[in-house]
């Protein structure tokens, strides 16, 4: 699966390891429903940091759809509320 951190680029991450983001996924959800920006963005860079250390970074030069894009740490309450609205399954699948 290849997963876009805006802001911060392409990785590669193997499709065992969603179990584990999905666990700080239910944590970014729980933030946004409890309208807590701190958590919400400590939340986010959790899961950034989890990707990053799972995955492998896409080369510059290598074009590749992403199967998923999540915002930024900095992302807003109502830009990851809205977001979630989209999707049925939170942020991430599974």
């Amino acid at each position: 699966m290849i997963i876009r951190i805006l802001g911060e680029g392409q990785y590669r991450v193997d499709e065992s390891a969603v179990a584990d983001l999905n666990t700080i996924d239910a944590k970014i959800e729980q933030a946004v429903e409890g309208g807590d920006q701190e958590a919400l963005t400590a939340q986010l860079t959790a899961l950034h940091n989890e990707i990053i250390a799972a995955g492998k970074p896409v080369a510059d030069d290598e074009l590749e759809d992403s199967d998923l894009i999540l915002p930024s740490a900095d992302a807003t309450l109502d830009e990851v509320r809205e977001l979630l609205e989209e999707s049925q399954e939170g942020l991430l699948p599974g």
